[in-house]
């Protein structure tokens, strides 16, 4: 039997949480970057809690108006207490639930730079850090991100039920036709191939090797839902079991 984690990134105002929720098993929640205030966090907390979901902060660059998937232009002090105040925000409003902060994901364009910028992911790494508090950090694996958090936070490796994979394991742009997966059987045989092959296939064809233990599927995909309730029939018989 393999035991998988599947997060999603929720409390970002779709209406899909109540009924994602119960189908996952950690979640991701946005905490005023690109979506979000304390009302929001702490619907999202509440419900996470009613479902037993560990609950996970989602810092993003400051763009409400883009929804965080516009590399903004920002110097490391900037990025720093961006990313510094929206945990503390975060964490602010899961102490008065009585919630435990299991993990942080960075969202959208800030988790896909800095993955490959080391000014950007160090800027993340210290405002994680300057907060006191060590949850674990959902990343990719083999990027700047982990390299440089590798010493000083538990990394947990992640992969995507819902997009397609460049050949150096960067996610294909959203601009990109077929970036984002819709059909339930698609997504399924990409979470099966990862999970018990342990490898994916790139958008070009190519069979690349892939670590992670935990895999996310976006809260704001319109097929969200479809998705998850496919992949829970499909699990069992093929020996894979939800955390």
């Amino acid at each position: 039997m393999h035991t998988i984690d599947i997060n999603s990134d929720l409390g970002e105002g779709t209406g899909n949480d109540p009924a994602i929720m119960p189908l996952i098993s950690s979640c991701n929640i946005a905490c005023g970057g690109h979506y979000g205030d304390e009302d929001s966090m702490r619907t999202a907390v509440r419900l996470a809690q009613k479902y037993g979901v560990k609950i996970g902060a989602h810092p993003a660059f400051p763009d409400k108006d883009n929804f965080g998937r516009k590399l903004l232009t920002m110097t490391k002090s900037e990025l720093y207490q961006a990313v510094f105040d929206q945990l503390l925000q975060f964490y602010a409003v899961c102490e008065t639930e009585g919630a435990t902060v299991h993990h942080i994901k960075l969202h959208g364009a800030l988790y896909n730079y800095a993955a490959k910028d080391a000014p950007t992911a160090d800027a993340v790494v210290e405002a994680i850090v300057a907060t006191k508090i060590r949850p674990k950090l959902y990343v990719q694996h083999g990027s700047i991100l982990a390299k440089k958090a590798e010493n000083l936070l538990p990394l947990v490796f992640e992969a995507f039920i819902d997009r397609r994979y460049n050949d150096d394991l960067s996610l294909v742009s959203r601009s990109t036709e077929g970036a984002v997966i819709h059909d339930p059987e698609t997504a399924w045989i990409q979470l099966k191939e990862m999970v018990l092959e342990g490898q994916v296939i790139s958008i070009k064809g190519v069979p690349k090797e892939i670590t992670a233990s935990t895999y996310c599927i976006h809260g704001d995909h319109k097929n969200s839902i479809a998705i998850l309730d496919y992949l829970h029939s499909q699990m069992e018989p093929h020996s894979i079991s939800l955390l």
